[in-house]
Order: C-alpha cells, then sequence, then structure tokens
C-alpha cells in the first residue's frame, strides 16, 4: 500500500509545471496537500511558497522526552576504621643485615635437621636452689641454668666430637676446644657473643662471662670480636616463654642446641604419674657431617647431665 500510494504522489509530481515542481523538491512539501490557485485548481510557485511557510509556523511535534535517568543504586560505605593506618621504613641495621646474612646462607649450604628430647630439670632446681646463696656470696654472681647446659655440651662433645667440628671446603675440621656462642638478648635483637674454651672455664667462670656479656649488649658495647667465631652455639628461647623451636645453625658452625621454657607436665616414674618441671631440648645440626645416630646420642648425654649433674663432676 505504501509503495502504491508513493507511485501517486509521483504521478501528480510529473504534472507540475517545472518551476513549481523545483520549489516542491526545494522546500519539502507534499503537492496533494496543497489547494492550487491558478487556473483549474493547478498550483502555482507562491502556493508552494505559502505552504513551505504556514509548514515551518505551525507548532512542531515534541519529540518523545528521554527516559528519567534511573535512581542510582545505593552505596555501600564501608566500615570505618577507628585510628590511621600508617607504615613505617626502617633501614636495617648492619648487625641485622649480617645475621640475616648468615642464616639464609646457613639454610642454602647446610642439610639442616632437628632432633628432640626433654629434660626433667627437678636436680638443676634443687641444686640453684641448695647452694645460690652459697655460690652468690663466694663468686658475686647468681648460679644460672646456662652453666650447666654449657657443662653439658663439653661432656657430651666429647663423646660425639662431630657436634663441635665444622665443613671447610671439602674438609672436616675438629676442634680440640669448646668455644660457645651464646645468644643474648640486645636492644636491637639477638647477639650470639663467644664464651672461649668454654670446656676448661669452672661453673663460675661460666656465669661470670655470660653475666658481662648480657651487660655489654644491653649497653650496646659489644664488639665483632666478641661475636667472632664459636664452635658451637646455645640458643634459649625459654626466656621469652617458647615451648619449642628448630633454631638455626650459624655458619660455619655445625650445630646449635634449643633451651625452651620450663613448665610442669605429668611424668611417669616407676609406675606412678608425677608433676614435673620439663624442659623441651632441640638440637638442629648439619646432617652433611652430623648423622642421626650422632645427633641423638649427643642429645640424650645433654639429657643424662642436666637430670644427673653429679655426671658433671666425675666426667660421666
Amino acid at each position: 500500500m505504501a509503495g502504491g500510494e508513493a507511485a501517486a504522489g509521483d504521478d501528480h509530481i510529473t504534472t507540475l509545471s517545472p518551476a513549481v515542481r523545483r520549489a516542491v523538491l526545494e522546500y519539502h512539501v507534499d503537492p496533494s496537500k496543497i489547494r492550487g490557485s491558478g487556473k483549474d485548481g493547478r498550483l502555482t510557485k507562491d502556493d508552494v511558497i505559502a505552504a513551505a511557510q504556514t509548514k515551518a509556523e505551525a507548532p512542531q511535534a515534541k519529540a518523545p522526552s528521554a527516559p528519567a535517568p534511573a535512581a542510582p543504586a545505593p552505596q555501600v560505605k564501608a566500615p570505618v576504621v577507628a585510628g590511621e593506618r600508617r607504615e613505617e621504613r626502617v633501614k636495617m641495621t648492619r648487625l641485622r643485615q649480617t645475621i640475616a646474612k648468615r642464616l639464609k646462607e646457613a639454610q642454602n649450604n647446610a642439610a639442616l635437621l632437628t632432633t628432640f628430647n626433654d629434660v626433667d630439670m627437678s636436680a638443676v632446681i634443687d641444686a640453684r636452689a641448695r647452694y645460690k646463696d652459697l655460690f652468690e656470696k663466694k663468686h658475686g654472681i647468681r648460679l644460672g641454668f646456662m652453666g650447666f647446659f654449657v657443662k653439658a655440651v663439653a661432656l657430651a662433645a666429647k663423646d660425639v666430637p662431630a657436634v663441635n667440628a665444622s665443613i671447610e671446603g671439602d674438609e672436616i675440621v675438629y676442634h680440640d676446644y669448646l668455644d660457645v656462642s651464646v645468644a643474648v638478648s640486645a636492644p636491637k635483637g639477638l647477639v650470639v657473643p663467644v664464651v672461649r674454651n668454654a670446656d676448661r672455664m669452672s661453673f663460675a667462670e661460666i656465669e661470670k662471662t655470660i653475666a658481662e656479656y648480657g651487660k655489654r649488649a644491653k649497653e650496646g658495647t659489644l664488639t665483632a670480636d666478641d661475636m667472632a667465631g664459636g664452635t658451637f652455639t646455645i640458643s634459649n628461647g625459654g626466656v621469652f616463654g617458647s615451648l619449642l623451636s628448630t633454631p638455626i645453625i650459624n655458619p660455619p658452625q655445625s650445630a646449635v642446641l634449643g633451651m625452651h621454657r620450663i613448665e610442669e607436665r605429668p611424668v611417669v616414674k616407676d609406675g606412678q604419674i608425677l608433676a614435673r618441671p620439663m624442659m623441651y631440648l632441640a638440637l638442629s645440626y648439619d646432617h652433611r657431617l652430623i648423622d642421626g645416630r650422632e645427633a641423638v646420642t649427643f642429645l640424650v648425654r645433654i639429657k643424662e647431665a642436666i637430670e644427673d649433674p653429679t655426671r658433671l663432676l666425675i666426667d660421666l
């Protein structure tokens, strides 16, 4: 139908004069809807112009209004966090950088393994309680636990010398002396000054040396020479409340003994359950040099010496 109407309109245009046809095309009007004023009702150019003016003056149909924008979705507010969230960047001290480098070196180069045992501290606690006043009066220093463990390590190292040895290239270096690196707390972290020739020192000499190192660590007066060397390390995480840990060896050393906190635990003795002051011990070692049998034997020797301190006096 639309095509027929368009064809009829085209026929009507062809009957117009050339001037009128140009006006129709120019002004875009429909000649079939214009009443002609010429002879026999024919359209004139003026009729087309007048119709175009009338069309222009007629009110335009309103364009459909754009749809109203959708209401924004309600925004969920993030929870308000009290206080500020800040970050602080502090350059690592040279000491901390050295410690980090050495610990990473141990992980990269050594075949690390840890074995555990526990020890009944009753005998050592009783000995300290019995002799602490006399010891302090005579030597001017408190009798601590570390002296017992250093002595026990010296005794056990005689049976298992590999624990006090080190690897240099393709050689194993065995030491006929025991230089114990003892971890002490400093304001900027743990440091490990060396108690040299600990196997030849008395309880009093060991305790005095460690106390002096602890004092100087707090004052920040320890030197690099104080921490150089060492053939074995003892670390006491128990003073900070640690129950169990796997300490990392201090290169080029091959082993480290970890002490932990003392707490009462139920223990079976002669068929009876008793509450005893127990401590977990951990020995981390370089498996390239020390095999499992040696590591376990070493730790058992320490356990035996601590549970029966008389062994320390008669070298058993």
